[in-house]
């Protein structure tokens, strides 16, 4: 006889919330059958409502809290939590670092390795740290709108104050869409495909305050472009340059790949680690400049370097790892797959008077493969792979190469975890203790500095 869940939908009961997802839900158990839960906290006891039941688990909400976890703090606004901006908001900003460094514990453990956790680097202000934007812009009661999704829907929810975003970025995506309504710019209707703009995108530079906006349009065609160009001008003074991207596609992908320059050189400058780099609208640029150099520090101090080592950055974007390292090594090559970021890349290493990088375009695991054939022997690896981590083909040529150090930078501890246990099967040993640096505070997601030798 199939067993059926202990709770049915709309069913009120209380209970005690016993830990954290990994998506920052509030997790209690009823009959050992877990109830996720938003906004709730370990400790807590809270009237609940359960709001959906699958056979394994369900979801629920809370109706009324009986106590307050001595973590919990006010919230800033439903909005935040509705959309995924800040899942973690109701959560004191230690509590938050703690619970980031529990995650990679967690997944060590699970994976039976014993490996030291450093407590996690965390920021002095944890909020308007993001130096770019990508905002959607809706038709509202006859008004353009900009705001953000609710989680797993299209349902929009109007938004000006991001909360995570660098504030000028937020008056700016203001100013822009108001603009936009005074010249009658057709909001982008996803279910007809019709309309005009679809995203707002803006970058500013933290160092540099330079600013670039994007407007990303469903058509080629964005009327009065010269006028609207030189209204943007006049409301941002800061703005350096603004691009009309086309994206004609039905798709959730934000950017298309054709860019039209309306003003300025089509990219922005910014400084990191005292070098500056130039920024196209495709170009990936860490998010936040303020812990990108407490991360990128970490990883260059435990790297070890001499400026007598031959090193490999795969994954090496607009070059800000490899120049960064630069002036501590003795030759660097960078791969990356994105073109664009390439040619910026070998653009950046001029500005910076650097000449012991070289760039190559292309998939990581395959030039891997060519310098390996090339008896090129790194003393010290880099990658920063994207959540979905290494490829089975690029740890693979990588163990052929036999370099004595890999600095593994991950977005995603659970790869992360993956990946290690990869090398760890050709003999390779984790020496220092996983850095956890919290580049997206507010939110569950955590960085990673991990150091491999032979």
């Amino acid at each position: 006889m199939k067993k059926l869940p202990p709770v049915i939908k709309n069913q009120e009961f209380d209970t005690e919330i016993i830990d954290l997802t990994y998506q920052g839900m509030g997790v209690a158990k009823v009959d050992g059958y877990p109830l996720f839960i938003e906004n709730a906290l370990p400790g807590e006891k809270v009237s609940i409502r359960v709001m959906k039941v699958s056979k394994n688990f369900g979801f629920a909400k809370v109706l009324a809290f009986r106590n307050e976890s001595p973590d919990r703090v006010e919230t800033k606004g439903s909005a935040y939590t509705q959309t995924g901006i800040a899942p973690l908001q109701h959560l004191a900003y230690p509590a938050q670092l703690k619970f980031k460094q529990a995650q990679v514990q967690e997944l060590l453990k699970k994976a039976h390795l014993d490996i030291e956790v450093s407590d996690a680097i965390g920021m002095e202000d944890p909020f308007h740290y993001r130096n770019k934007a990508q905002v959607p812009v809706r038709e509202i009661a006859g008004e353009l709108k900009t705001g953000f999704f609710k989680k797993n829907s299209h349902d929009f929810i109007a938004i000006e104050d991001f909360l995570i975003q660098d504030e000028e970025i937020d008056k700016a995506i203001v100013a822009v869409r108001d603009v936009l309504q005074r010249f009658h710019v057709e909001a982008y209707d996803e279910r007809a495909h019709k309309g005009i703009i679809r995203h707002i995108m803006v970058r500013r530079g933290h160092y540099s305050k330079q600013m670039m906006v994007v407007l990303v349009t469903r058509s080629k065609k964005l009327p009065m472009f010269t006028e609207i160009t030189a209204a943007i001008r006049e409301a941002l003074p800061d703005v350096t340059t603004i691009v009309q991207n086309t994206n004609s596609e039905k798709t959730n992908v934000i950017l298309g790949r054709e860019n039209k320059v309306l003003f300025g050189p089509g990219y922005i400058e910014d400084q990191l680690n005292g070098l500056t780099f130039r920024i196209s609208p495709h170009s990936f640029y860490q998010i936040n400049p303020v812990q990108t150099e407490k991360l990128y520090a970490a990883a260059f101090e435990r790297a070890g370097l001499t400026g007598n080592e031959t090193v490999i950055d795969a994954y090496s974007g607009i070059g800000t790892i490899s120049l960064s390292m630069a002036k501590h090594a003795r030759q660097i090559y960078g791969v990356e797959l994105v073109s664009e970021a390439v040619k910026d890349a070998k653009e950046n290493a001029k500005i910076n008077d650097i000449d012991n990088v070289r760039f190559e375009t292309g998939m990581a695991e395959n030039w891997m493969e060519n310098w390996s054939h090339a008896n090129l022997r790194p003393d010290v690896l880099v990658v920063d792979p994207p959540r979905k981590g290494l490829e089975p083909a690029f740890i693979e040529s990588t163990l052929k190469m036999q370099p004595k150090k890999v600095v593994y930078i991950s977005c995603n501890p659970s790869t992360l975890v993956r990946d290690i246990e990869g090398f760890m099967a050709d003999g390779y040993k984790v020496t220092k203790p996983i850095l956890p640096v919290d580049q997206f505070p507010q939110t569950t997601h955590i960085e990673t500095v991990t150091i491999l030798e032979k």
